[in-house]
């Protein structure tokens, strides 16, 4: 079996010097992820702004988070390949660089193309951090602290996309759309600039190939799919292009060619994604619980702002705001949640948030027409509570179930299904959306009524899909002996 691409530094005794030394690179990842992720979802209230400025229709407009999140699904296994063969300095460079010119491209994109491009380019820098934080922070932080470090984590991914559509809501109330980029252009600059003259080496690269035909049945399989999903609210619009089964299809059986191409290489430990991780049980159905919880929270960022200013008749700014307590929420649990795995274990956060995260997607299948704000708020502090409960526990007890050796594989398949999961969530929700509010337009519902029953629909789905996360939350166990815990040459 060959080294492990991440060596270890904090399963032996360590110096206070080197302990300081990783406090400060996880910290600076910490800030930078949290910077590169809000940018995933601060299109989600300016969605009706930019179809109004832009000439485009809602099915279309998605795309600027769906192609975000599209280009990290493919871009994330390739991270695994850079982790093994750079030092963190190099990659933490290369991502923040990406992320910086992507969103100068978005500040002066004239109009839509250019703007999706722009999207693509800070997708790749953003597609690069969060595996690097997660396979630093595996190697660095001992077991019986993780989860107060995994909560931290669990701030930048869940956090920093609910506070995206508030931080946006406020720009779009005072300034022009480009201002969303203008703004976090200087804060991208300055973790760039910090981070070159503070982030040090704290890895041990090995060699490691780059299968290309990997990476192309990755970005064919993945893309297919949700375009796919994507087209079927493209057709409903009105949009000509070919039978919304072809590239559904097509995708899910690339799809199935990478899995195989994946298992033939593999063997030879030269694989893009190895899918050995999901030897471990307890890493499959982290992995898949948190590729639904994904689904609900980014389908939610997206449409919950469609509901509020085209059905409600909200502002931009009023509509961030009302999401705020939620992020709020999020951020402060956090912590305190970290703490309880640490002592408790996934279960007992598990089984709760899950029944409070689908008991929110269900409340939300009642919004209407003339739903109260208050009880708009108070649902989606609920979905944020639930959320909050099981991030953690999810991230920390299915990376742990790995040995060291996987790390960075691990972290680039959680990464992988998340971005996957959170498009396909996007791009169904909308659709359903789209779908469903063309039916009742068709039947001479008011479009008011109408926009608000398609919404409905698509809350209607969630609800449902977000019934396998209460009947998965009892099968995540703490992996037995810490499987994360195994140093270097132990495997």
């Amino acid at each position: 079996m060959q080294a492990s691409p991440m060596q270890p530094l904090a399963h032996a005794p360590i110096s206070a010097e080197e302990a300081a030394r990783n406090r400060l690179v996880i910290g600076l990842l910490l800030i930078s992820a949290f910077v590169v992720i809000l940018n995933e979802t601060i299109m989600g209230v300016a969605l009706p702004r930019l179809m109004e400025d832009l000439a485009i229709s809602a099915s279309l407009a998605q795309w600027l988070t769906t192609a975000f999140l599209l280009t990290m699904a493919v871009v994330i296994p390739i991270t695994g390949f850079l982790l093994q063969r750079l030092n963190t300095r190099p990659v933490f460079l290369v991502a923040m660089s990406s992320f910086a010119v992507g969103t100068l491209v978005c500040a002066l994109a004239p109009g839509f193309p250019m703007l999706v491009a722009g999207r693509v380019i800070q997708a790749v820098g953003t597609a690069i951090m969060m595996p690097l934080l997660m396979t630093t922070v595996m190697n660095l932080v001992p077991p019986e602290t993780r989860g107060r470090t995994m909560g931290n984590i669990s701030i930048v991914i869940s956090v920093a996309p609910a506070l995206g559509p508030t931080i946006s809501g406020i720009i779009l109330n005072y300034l022009d759309w480009r201002w969303m980029f203008w703004l976090v252009l200087p804060i991208a600059l300055g973790a760039l600039v910090l981070g070159h003259l503070r982030i040090v080496n704290v890895t041990t690269p090995r060699y490691a190939p780059l299968d290309l035909l990997s990476v192309l049945l990755s970005a064919l399989g993945f893309g297919g799919l949700v375009y796919g999903l994507s087209a079927i609210g493209e057709a409903v619009g009105g949009h000509e292009g070919p039978p919304v089964w072809m590239p559904i299809v097509g995708g899910s059986v690339i799809i199935v060619l990478f899995v195989l191409r994946q298992l033939q290489l593999q063997k030879s430990d030269r694989a893009l994604l190895d899918l050995r991780t999901f030897i471990s049980p307890i890493f499959t159905v982290a992995v898949l619980m948190l590729a639904v919880a994904m689904m609900a929270l980014f389908g939610t960022i997206i449409l919950l702002p469609l509901y509020m200013q085209n059905v409600l008749g909200l502002t931009p700014i009023t509509s961030g705001l009302l999401l705020l307590p939620g992020g709020l929420v999020m951020g402060l649990m956090a912590p305190f949640v970290g703490r309880a795995f640490d002592r408790l274990g996934p279960t007992p956060l598990l089984v709760p948030g899950a029944i409070i995260t689908s008991g929110a997607l269900w409340s939300m299948t009642l919004l209407n027409e003339t739903s109260a704000m208050g009880w708009l708020l108070t649902m989606h502090i609920a979905l944020s509570i639930g959320l909050a409960l099981m991030f953690t526990p999810l991230f920390t007890s299915g990376l742990a179930a790995l040995p060291s050796r996987l790390y960075s594989h691990g972290s680039a398949v959680v990464g992988t299904l998340q971005q996957v999961a959170g498009a396909a969530g996007i791009a169904l929700f909308v659709s359903l959306m789209t779908i469903e509010t063309a039916r009742l337009t068709s039947a001479g519902v008011a479009p008011v009524v109408a926009e608000a029953g398609g919404i409905h629909a698509a809350f209607l789905c969630g609800a449902f899909i977000s019934l396998l996360l209460v009947a998965a939350a009892f099968f995540v166990k703490r992996p037995k002996g810490e499987a994360g815990a195994v140093p270097v040459g132990s495997h």
